[in-house]
């Protein structure tokens, strides 16, 4: 089976490409470096020749809406349509949960990019992950003020890059599902107590505020918002196992 990977060099696509090889999967890496790019279309022709499965976890350069919705219907428009061009059997889009009922900021992109995927000629599964690990480093590091540091007050389900990487890998190597398949990490935390923790294990004294005007990726969410549905799958890694191996 030949399986190209959009957004190789990334978090996900990184390991993804690493997970299809170590189960005998041709996995070829595509990327700016290997002279392909998905926002051009320069190079994909000849990178999907012969593929069987597009695995697209391109992410976009800003989580400003209208720059991550030109980046994701451009980028994926590409794709889909070089994808189709080679007889692609199987196209596989890596979102986000909360991408089908938050109706702002990069959860609207992420919707625009599902909904070229959902309209393509192409058999297609879309991968919904819920915020990353390393979503929470990067809150601290919006919301640090001088009184402390402002994070929403959400629920969350925070996941592993590597379950991730693993979910999208054995969706790539199965039928396409014409639907949608959510990913969530093991528990559910208050976003200001696994806040907390890091800046524990980072020695940081600052006190965390639940702040119900502190936006998170581009849009000011309700609780619940970024929780996926009973049927998700759950990774292996918790949160505090990342903290400790970080």
């Amino acid at each position: 089976m030949r399986v190209v990977v959009a957004g190789a060099t990334g978090l996900i696509g990184s390991r993804t490409v690493a997970r299809l090889r170590d189960h005998g999967v041709e996995a070829v890496a595509v990327s700016r470096a290997a002279g392909v790019d998905v926002s051009t279309g320069q190079g994909l022709d000849q990178a999907l020749r012969a593929a069987e499965v597009v695995v697209d976890v391109t992410d976009a350069p800003s989580r400003r809406q209208e720059t991550s919705t030109a980046f994701f219907t451009t980028a994926t428009g590409n794709l889909l349509k070089a994808a189709a061009t080679a007889g692609v059997e199987h196209y596989v889009a890596l979102s986000v949960v909360g991408a089908d009922r938050v109706d702002s900021g990069y959860f609207r992109a992420k919707a625009a990019q599902e909904d070229l995927v959902r309209h393509t000629t192409v058999p297609y599964s879309v991968v919904r992950a819920t915020p990353f690990h390393e979503s929470v480093a990067a809150a601290v590091i919006a919301g640090t003020r001088p009184d402390g540091v402002h994070v929403p007050p959400l629920l969350l389900r925070p996941v592993s890059t590597d379950d991730v990487a693993a979910a999208v890998a054995h969706v790539a190597v199965g039928l396409p599902r014409f639907g949608v398949l959510e990913v969530a990490g093991p528990e559910e935390l208050r976003f200001e107590d696994a806040t907390a923790d890091l800046l524990t294990s980072l020695g940081r004294p600052d006190p965390v505020i639940a702040d119900a005007r502190a936006p998170f990726f581009g849009a000011v969410l309700g609780e619940r918002a970024l929780l996926p549905g009973p049927d998700a799958h759950a990774g292996h890694q918790a949160f505090t196992q990342w903290l400790k191996n970080r």
